[in-house]
Parts: C-alpha cells; sequence; structure tokens
C-alpha cells in the first residue's frame, strides 16, 4: 500500500499545480491544450509506475507463495521417509522377532531329537550293544556340532545398526 503513495502524491502536486497555473493563467487555448497534453503525459507515465509497482507486488507475492509451498512439500516429503524409516525399523524387528521364536522351537525339537539319541545310545551301550551305541553317540555329537556352528553362523548374519537402515546380509555374499 505504500509503495503507491509516492506516485498518487506526485500526481496530485502536478494537478495542482496545472489547476493553479490554469486559474491563474489566462484562458488561452493554447494554455489548455499545452496544459492538457503535459497532464496525459503525467498521468501515462503514472499508469506505467503504478503497472509495474504492481506487477513487482504480484511477483514477490508469487515467488513468496512457491517458496511456502517448496517448504510445505519438503516437509511432506521429509515426514513420509521418517515414517518409512519407522515402517522398516518396525517391519525388521517383527521378522527379527518372528525368526527368534521359529529358532526357538527348532532348537527345542532338535536338542529333544539329540537327547532321544543319545539315551538310545547309552541304552544300547548298557545292552552290550557297544558298536551300534557308539555309533549312534558319534552321531547325536556330530549333529549337535554341526547344529551349533549353523547357529553361530546365522547370528553372525544378521547385522542391526541404529544409525543406519536395518539391514540382513545375504548368506551368499560370503
Amino acid at each position: 500500500m505504500f509503495r503507491f503513495f509516492p506516485a498518487i502524491l506526485l500526481i496530485q502536486i502536478i494537478t495542482a499545480v496545472l489547476i493553479f497555473t490554469l486559474i491563474k493563467g489566462e484562458l488561452n487555448h493554447q494554455l489548455l491544450i499545452i496544459l492538457a497534453i503535459f497532464w496525459v503525459i503525467i498521468s501515462m507515465l503514472a499508469s506505467f509506475w503504478f503497472s509495474s509497482i504492481a506487477n513487482q507486488i504480484h511477483k514477490d507475492a508469487l515467488v513468496k507463495t512457491l517458496d511456502e509451498h517448496a517448504r510445505e512439500r519438503e516437509k511432506i516429503r521429509v515426514n513420509a521417509e521418517r515414517q518409512k524409516v519407522k515402517a522398516i525399523k518396525k517391519s525388521h524387528q517383527e521378522i527379527l522377532k518372528e525368526t527368534r521364536r521359529a529358532n526357538r522351537k527348532a532348537n527345542i525339537k532338535v536338542g529333544s531329537i539329540l537327547a532321544i539319541s543319545a539315551a538310545v545310545g547309552g541304552a544300547m551301550l548298557f545292552t552290550q550293544f557297544i558298536t551300534a551305541g557308539l555309533l549312534v553317540l558319534g552321531t547325536a555329537g556330530g549333529g549337535l556340532a554341526g547344529y551349533l556352528t549353523r547357529m553361530r553362523q546365522e547370528k553372525k548374519l544378521v547385522s542391526i545398526n541404529s544409525d543406519e537402515k536395518p539391514q540382513l546380509i545375504d548368506k551368499s555374499d560370503q
């Protein structure tokens, strides 16, 4: 609003001077034509001045609106990325939870099978089936060793880094 004030003030001053000149001067046709032409020129210049001020105000408002929209769009992108990372972490946690649950069930089953085979091997040793008993005990021990080795390798494969996105390292990479 204050951008237009100097132009309006200048137009009013020039109009007042023209009217004062018209009143004080003789009512001559030549003077009237000169004053009218001068007033039209001043009015044209003022209209161009107003137009340029209005265009600048429009451009400033447009730039401001575009900046606000860009900031809002960036906020939306950042929030979407945060939600995406949260969802990935949550799904990774659920996968780890399910994997641990499945491993526990498998450990119970394998442990019971190995305990039963060790008991059968021990029973065979007591009942004078020494060769068969030793074979069953050796097989149970080898199965236990292999199972423990595989469990240790699987624990090394899962990498959890709190700063980055959760990742599962593929077995085929090693």
